[in-house]
């Protein structure tokens, strides 16, 4: 039986280790700056779920472009609508893209990647093809194609999006699992009789694991950009529903008479794209053994 003083040693080491991460994080500035302007987006697309200034559809024509006052925090569009209820609202069009965009080359994206760097030979070879050729289909392109075929809307933008992403994190995956394929302890997992899937499961996938969250983070932020753009060109988020590529779109005829219209949501984008880029830069750092230590 542990005695208290060694108790009390070991309830110290556990806690040392657990807040040495923490304490690296909270040193690390690009981890904190895009943490903070993460969190920013994600508490507006929460908060508009539940409370907004105005409704984003109620129209005013009597308060048309009025600019920023007590009554309206950031003024209203050509249409009378309150400027920063649709910003909040807009901000869940585009974090339901992302979120389900990167999952989508997220799951199968990886699940491919693994597959192929497990199988190799022709396995390997036709995972890596179809990447190639999911490349010359960037997302506005594919999305063009999605419209023409089945029309314009948010679920057919999130679709071409995803299978962007698809071949991104399959080349990740299997660039990592290869790596790790030829680790010892892979080969004495394999000497005593474990099938591929359980060693892919057990020892491949937990080592990818930090280089795959790296990357969904930097794919997040170009799929809020992928989104915005599309909805810009009216093949994303169609009205009445807000959407931050709609308003700069909107607000693309009133630059003399309303700048500001353009300035919010190019400011909301900027915000979403820049925190997401500094927490991907700030993981990296963090979860590479290589460069914490040197930190």
């Amino acid at each position: 039986m542990c005695s208290p003083p060694s108790l009390i040693r070991d309830w110290h080491t556990v806690v040392r280790k657990t807040a040495t991460p923490w304490r690296r994080a909270l040193r690390h500035p690009s981890f904190l700056a895009g943490g903070l302007l993460a969190l920013l987006v994600l508490g507006a697309a929460l908060l508009s779920l539940w409370w907004t200034p105005w409704s984003p559809y109620a129209m005013d024509m009597a308060q048309r472009l009025a600019p920023p006052n007590t009554r309206h925090w950031l003024g209203t569009d050509a249409f009378g609508r309150d400027v920063a209820s649709l910003l909040l609202v807009g901000a869940r069009s585009s974090l339901m893209a992302g979120v389900v965009a990167v999952g989508m080359g997220l799951v199968i994206g990886t699940a491919l990647g693994l597959l192929a760097a497990a199988r190799r030979g022709w396995v390997e070879e036709l995972v890596m093809r179809l990447a190639d050729f999911s490349f010359a289909f960037p997302a506005v392109l594919s999305a063009i194609l999605f419209t023409a075929a089945w029309g314009a809307g948010l679920v057919n933008a999130i679709v071409a999006i995803g299978i962007f992403n698809i071949p991104v994190f399959a080349r990740v995956a299997r660039a990592g699992a290869l790596s790790v394929w030829s680790r010892e302890y892979v080969l004495a997992a394999r000497a005593c009789g474990k099938g591929i899937l359980r060693i892919t499961l057990e020892h491949v996938l937990p080592n990818i694991a930090s280089a795959l969250i790296v990357q969904a983070t930097v794919q997040f932020a170009l799929a809020i950009l992928a989104e915005a753009a599309l909805s810009y060109l009216g093949l994303g988020t169609q009205p009445p529903q807000p959407s931050w590529g709609r308003m700069l779109a909107d607000a693309q005829t009133l630059m003399h008479q309303a700048p500001l219209l353009a300035i919010w949501p190019g400011a909301a984008i900027a915000c979403a794209v820049l925190g997401l880029n500094l927490l991907g830069d700030g993981l990296r750092d963090l979860l590479d053994p290589r460069l914490a230590r040197s930190r």
